[in-house]
């Protein structure tokens, strides 16, 4: 009789094993967030500058984009630092306004019938102290982020001079290995179009939102643009994290007045660019779904902490790549993840080199 192998596993049993490992991973990835999150921003930042290393040789296409990268990250940086300093020194002479404000909520309450002793358990939770010492303590917290700049340069050097290698080995393994290589240069070709998009409709966006905060009076217009330009980065939500703060200051500067109009101004403006028009252009670049970017932000959010947020789209991304692109037993859910309509046919187009995945010739 002939000797039966072992059974296949059921479908279910493999969805099951699939979710506990992708369960593990991350995991483990939150556990070591401190190392993965600057490293991959690293990578993302190095992926960014690509095009500017492909136009060069020699010791200027490792030296040039990385001079272009820490340029603008100090740039970035100190005018965080700046704003965060004058923010701290500005927060608290609206002290008595907020207390003012809150008396006059418990009031307001008051008066439509909730009791009293309920609106004092309600507003025993917002001290105005806490507000000072939160902005206060904003620098001290800015510190905190040495380690991950440092470990941040450390990468990017590294990786900066291992670019061009990298490049030719991936090359190399392009006729034995062509479903990796594939996936690989098309996450850099996404990452790359992706920031692009972002970056553009994030100047637009701040350069908005600090013209209209200067003509309403709110204080520290610069601030408040460069918080959008940032949370740009942060799919779909980004203008709901930028529009709180600015819209607070101008009740506390201003009055209720000015910061309805900050918020309609910021739902006008923001909604419209970031909610409505910016993501037909990233979706497509990044090659991943609404529903798939929104659990995205979720749960590298969760893994990562801040910077998961700011990278949510181009960490999935670089997951589709390895986990569906670079499988051909695979690479039939890619559709599932990028929302498109599977390609149906049986010409040389269909498979990872298809308008599901990018073809082994192209350069990311």
């Amino acid at each position: 009789m002939p000797v039966k192998g072992p059974a296949p596993l059921s479908v279910g049993f493999r969805t099951l094993t699939t979710c506990a490992a992708a369960v593990i991973v991350l995991w483990g990835i939150r556990q070591l967030s401190a190392v993965i999150a600057p490293a991959f921003l690293a990578l993302t930042l190095t992926i960014a500058v690509s095009p500017l290393r492909n136009r060069l040789k020699g010791w200027a296409a490792a030296f040039v984009p990385l001079t272009v990268i820490l340029l603008l990250l100090c740039a970035l940086g100190g005018a965080v630092v700046i704003a965060a300093a004058r923010f701290a020194a500005l927060v608290p002479s609206y002290a008595d306004r907020y207390r003012r404000l809150l008396s006059s909520a418990g009031t307001a309450l008051h008066d439509i019938g909730i009791d009293q002793s309920q609106i004092r358990k309600a507003l025993s939770g917002i001290d105005p102290d806490r507000l000072i010492q939160a902005a206060q303590g904003l620098l001290s917290g800015l510190t905190g982020t040495v380690t991950a700049v440092v470990i941040t340069v450390l990468v990017l050097y590294g990786m900066s001079l291992d670019a061009a290698v990298f490049r030719r080995a991936t090359g190399a393994l392009a006729t034995e290995r062509p479903d990796l290589v594939s996936a690989l240069r098309g996450f850099a070709r996404d990452t790359c179009c992706y920031l692009v998009v972002c970056t553009v409709f994030g100047l637009i966006v701040a350069l908005l939102d600090t013209a209209v905060l200067a003509l309403l009076g709110v204080p520290l217009p610069l601030l408040w643009g460069l918080l959008s330009f940032i949370t740009n980065y942060i799919p779909n939500v980004g203008f709901v994290i930028g529009l709180a703060p600015p819209a607070v200051l101008a009740l506390l500067d201003s009055g209720v007045a000015t910061m309805l109009w900050v918020i309609v101004a910021y739902c006008v403006l923001n909604f419209v660019i970031q909610s409505v028009v910016q993501p037909k252009f990233a979706g497509r670049s990044a090659r991943l779904s609404v529903t798939v970017t929104m659990l995205s932000l979720l749960v590298w959010t969760w893994a990562l902490g801040a910077l998961g947020a700011i990278l949510a789209v181009p960490l999935s991304s670089f997951a589709r790549a390895v986990l569906l692109d670079a499988d051909p037993a695979t690479a039939w859910a890619a559709p599932l993840v990028t929302g498109t309509e599977p390609d149906t046919g049986t010409g040389p187009d269909t498979g990872p080199g298809s308008a599901t995945g990018p073809g082994p010739e192209r350069e990311g």
